[in-house]
C-alpha cells in the first residue's frame, strides 16, 4: 500500500540559506533542502520567490550574467534530480527582450514548464516594475530547452499519470494579495494543490494577515495552498524577511515553519487529494462555475516513485481520534457555547412559531435527556417563560437503576421545571399480554413496546398540555438507527439531532461548569459519568446497569469517527479504516476496528428509513442527516460494495 493509494500528497515548503546573487551557493543549498525533504516523503516541494538569485538583487537583475547563471544552474538542478520530487524554484527569465520573475516546474529529471509573476508590485518598498514584466495575458509560450521547447506562460498547469486528483497551478507572491489571484481561475480548470513561490517581508502585523490569505484562498479555492516565503538570508538594506512557510487545506492550516531561521527552515504535511476531490463534488458553487475565460495547458509527467505508506507514517496531518471535539479546551468551550446556543434559538423560533408555551420530555438520568432539558431551560429563560412550563417526567420501566432514576428526579427539580414519576412496568406487561408476548423473552419486542410506550405518553402529555413534544435522541443514534421506530425516533421537535454522542457528554460539563454550581453542577457531573444505556433490559442481580450501548453496537467514540469521514468527506471504507488504525492504533487492533466498522456500515445503509421519517431538529456542525438537507439517501440503498470493500 503506497500513500497516492489513499490519496495523501505529502508536500514541503522550504526557506532555505540564501545568499544574495550567490547562484552556486543558492543551487547547492536547494539542492539539499529537496534532497531532505524528498528522504522524508515528499512528493512536491516549494521554494521562495527568486529563490536561485536571491530576491533582493536590485538593478543585478538586469546583468546577462546574473540572468544566464540563474539558468544555468536550474537545469543543473533538474538533471541531479532525477528521481527526486518535484520543485518549484525561482529564477529570472529572459523571454522577447522582457525580463520575468518565475516559478520553474521541476520533474523527472527535467524543466516540466515555468510560469512568470502576473501581479508586480510597485509602492512602497517594492519596486518590481523597474525590471520585471508581468506575465499576464501570455498564452502558448515555449522557450528553447537543450531538450526541447519549454512551455512558458501563466496558462500552466501540471499533472501526472500516477494521480487523477493532482492537478498543480502556480502563482508567486503578490498573485495572491491582488483582486483576483491566479489560483483563483487555475481551481476553477481543475488545480487542486496551488503553490506560491514568495518574498514577502516582515513588518509588524504581517504575519497573521499573511497566514490569514493563505487558509482563506485554500478555502475558496477548495484546494491545497503551499506557500513558501524568503528568509533571513536577503538583503537587509531596508527589508527583513522570516522564511515564513504555510502548508493550508481548505482553509485549515496544516503546517506552519517558525520564522527567522538562519540556516534555512523545512515543513511538511501530507494534503488529503480524495478530501478535496468531495468537497468539490458537494459543492455546486464550485462545480456550476465555469472553468475560466482562457484554456490551460496541461503538462504531464510522473511523480517520484512512492514508497511503502509504512515507511512515511505517521500522517503528517492533524487527525484527531475525535473529530467532533476539539482539543485545546478554550476551543471545545468556545465549540459547546455555540452549539447550545444554536440549539436554544431553534427551539425558540419552533416554539413562538407554534404558539406552544410549554413542552414535554422525558427525563432518564442519561447524558441525551439531560442535555435536552437543559436545552428547554436556556429556551424559556431567554423567551421570560416559567420553567415550571418544562414538564419532565421519568418513566421507570424494567431495566431503570437507582442512579439514573436518582439523578433524573434530582436534575428535574433542581432546574425548576416540573417533575413527575410514570412507571411503565403495569402497562407494558398488560401490552405484552395483549400482543401475546413472553415477558421472559428480552427480544426487541420487549425493548421496543418499552420505548413506545413511554413515546406515547410524552405525546398524550403534550397533547392534554397543549405543548411541544421534544426529541432527545442524538446525531450518533440516527446514523446506527439506534432508536425505536415510531418510539424515541419520534417527537415534534428534535433538539439534539444534529449533536454527536462524543460532543454531548462536553456541551453538558460546559453547561456544569459555565451555568451553574453547587447541588446542579454535582449532579450533572455525575450524569456525565453514567454508563450509556437505553435500559430496557433488566437489572443485574446487584441492581446495576446490564445493558450497556457500547456493548452492543460498539464504541461511539469509533462511530463518530466512522461517521465524519462517512459522511463529512465521503471516504471509502479502505481509507476510514487506515485513518482509524493511526488514530487509534494504541486502543483498539485492526480487526477490532474493522468489526466496528462492518457494524457501522450495515446499520447506517439498513437504518435509512428511519432517518427518512426524521423529525425537524437544529443543525449545529458540518455533518448532519436531516433528510430534507445535508443527506437524501434512499432508505433501500444497499451496503454491499463497501462491505466488499473493507472484506477485501
Amino acid at each position: 500500500m503506497t500513500f497516492l493509494d489513499h490519496s495523501f500528497l505529502r508536500v514541503a515548503a522550504i526557506t532555505p540559506s540564501l545568499r544574495v546573487a550567490d547562484i552556486a551557493y543558492n543551487k547547492e543549498a536547494l539542492s539539499r533542502q529537496i534532497t531532505l525533504a524528498g528522504e522524508q516523503g515528499a512528493s512536491l516541494v516549494v521554494t521562495p520567490e527568486l529563490s536561485l538569485t536571491g530576491y533582493t538583487c536590485g538593478d543585478l537583475f538586469t546583468q546577462t550574467t546574473l540572468v544566464e547563471s540563474s539558468f544555468h544552474a536550474l537545469l543543473q538542478l533538474a538533471g541531479e534530480n532525477q528521481n527526486g520530487p518535484w520543485a518549484i524554484v525561482g529564477l529570472p527569465v529572459l523571454h522577447q527582450s522582457r525580463l520575468y520573475n518565475c516559478l520553474a516546474v521541476l520533474g523527472d529529471g527535467k524543466i516540466l514548464g515555468i510560469v512568470p509573476k502576473s501581479t508586480l508590485p510597485n509602492t512602497r518598498e517594492y519596486n518590481e516594475q523597474r525590471w520585471f514584466a508581468s506575465g499576464e495575458g501570455l498564452h502558448g509560450e515555449t522557450l528553447p530547452g537543450p531538450e526541447g521547447p519549454i512551455p512558458f506562460g501563466p496558462d500552466l498547469l501540471f499533472g501526472s499519470p500516477d494521480c487523477a486528483d493532482f492537478v498543480l497551478g502556480v502563482e508567486i507572491c503578490e498573485d495572491l494579495w491582488s483582486v483576483e489571484p491566479p489560483s483563483g481561475r487555475q481551481a476553477l480548470a481543475g488545480a487542486t494543490v496551488l503553490v506560491n513561490g514568495s518574498a514577502s517581508n516582515e513588518i509588524l502585523g504581517k504575519t497573521p494577515y499573511r497566514r490569514s490569505l493563505v487558509q482563506q484562498q485554500s478555502a475558496r479555492c477548495l484546494g491545497a495552498y503551499v506557500y513558501a516565503s524568503s528568509g533571513p538570508g536577503e538583503s537587509s538594506t531596508d527589508l527583513v524577511f522570516s522564511g515564513h512557510c504555510l502548508i493550508a487545506e481548505n482553509g485549515s492550516l496544516l503546517a506552519e515553519s517558525s520564522r527567522f531561521a538562519r540556516d534555512g527552515e523545512r515543513v511538511l504535511a501530507d494534503i488529503d487529494l480524495e478530501q478535496l476531490r468531495h468537497e468539490r463534488l458537494t459543492n455546486n458553487t464550485f462545480f456550476n462555475r465555469p472553468p475560466g475565460r482562457h484554456a490551460f495547458r496541461r503538462i504531464e509527467a510522473p511523480l517520484p516513485a512512492d514508497q511503502a505508506i509504512a515507511a512515511y507514517l505517521p500522517l503528517r496531518r492533524p487527525l484527531r481520534s475525535n473529530p467532533f471535539v476539539p482539543v485545546d479546551e478554550e476551543n471545545r468551550a468556545e465549540h459547546c457555547r455555540e452549539i447550545f446556543a444554536v440549539q436554544t434559538a431553534g427551539l425558540a423560533k419552533r416554539l413562538e412559531h407554534v404558539g406552544c408555551r410549554r413542552v414535554v420530555l422525558g427525563i432518564s438520568g442519561g447524558l441525551d435527556s439531560t442535555l435536552a432539558l437543559l436545552v428547554c431551560i436556556h429556551a424559556f429563560d431567554q423567551l421570560g417563560w416559567p420553567r415550571k412550563n418544562i414538564l419532565a417526567p421519568t418513566m421507570p420501566g424494567f431495566g431503570t437503576s437507582q442512579r439514573t432514576r436518582g439523578n433524573a428526579e434530582k436534575v428535574v427539580s433542581l432546574l425548576g421545571a416540573e417533575g413527575r414519576v410514570i412507571p411503565i412496568e403495569k402497562v407494558v406487561r398488560e401490552h405484552f399480554q395483549a400482543i401475546g408476548h413472553d415477558e421472559g423473552i428480552h427480544d426487541v419486542t420487549y425493548e421496543n413496546a418499552q420505548a413506545r410506550e413511554r413515546t406515547q405518553i410524552l405525546m398524550d402529555l403534550a397533547n392534554k398540555h397543549q405543548g411541544l413534544c421534544i426529541g432527545t435522541g442524538d446525531l450518533s443514534e440516527a446514523a446506527l438507527g439506534w432508536c425505536t421506530f415510531n418510539g424515541d425516533q419520534m417527537s415534534m421537535y428534535h433538539v439534539n439531532i444534529g449533536v454527536p454522542k462524543t460532543l454531548v457528554r462536553w456541551i453538558i460539563q460546559w453547561c456544569a461548569e459555565e451555568l451553574f454550581d453547587g447541588p446542579i453542577r454535582e449532579t450533572l457531573e455525575d450524569i456525565i459519568d453514567t454508563p450509556i444505556t437505553p435500559e430496557l433490559l433488566p437489572l443485574d442481580q446487584e441492581g446495576g446497569i446490564e445493558q450497556k450501548t457500547e456493548e452492543k453496537v460498539g464504541p461511539y467514540r469509533l462511530h463518530d469517527f466512522f461517521l465524519f469521514y462517512f459522511v463529512r468527506h465521503g471516504f471509502s471504507p479502505r481509507k476510514i479504516l487506515f485513518l482509524a488504525q493511526e488514530a487509534f492504533g494504541d486502543e483498539f487492533t485492526e480487526s477490532t476496528i474493522r468489526h466496528w466498522l462492518k457494524i457501522f456500515l450495515t446499520r447506517f445503509f439498513r437504518q435509512q428509513f428511519k432517518r427518512s421519517s426524521m423529525p425537524d431538529g437544529p443543525k449545529v456542525g458540518t455533518v448532519a442527516l436531516s433528510p430534507r438537507g445535508d443527506w437524501r439517501m434512499p432508505s433501500d440503498g444497499c451496503p454491499e460494495i463497501w462491505l466488499q470493500e473493507l472484506e477485501d
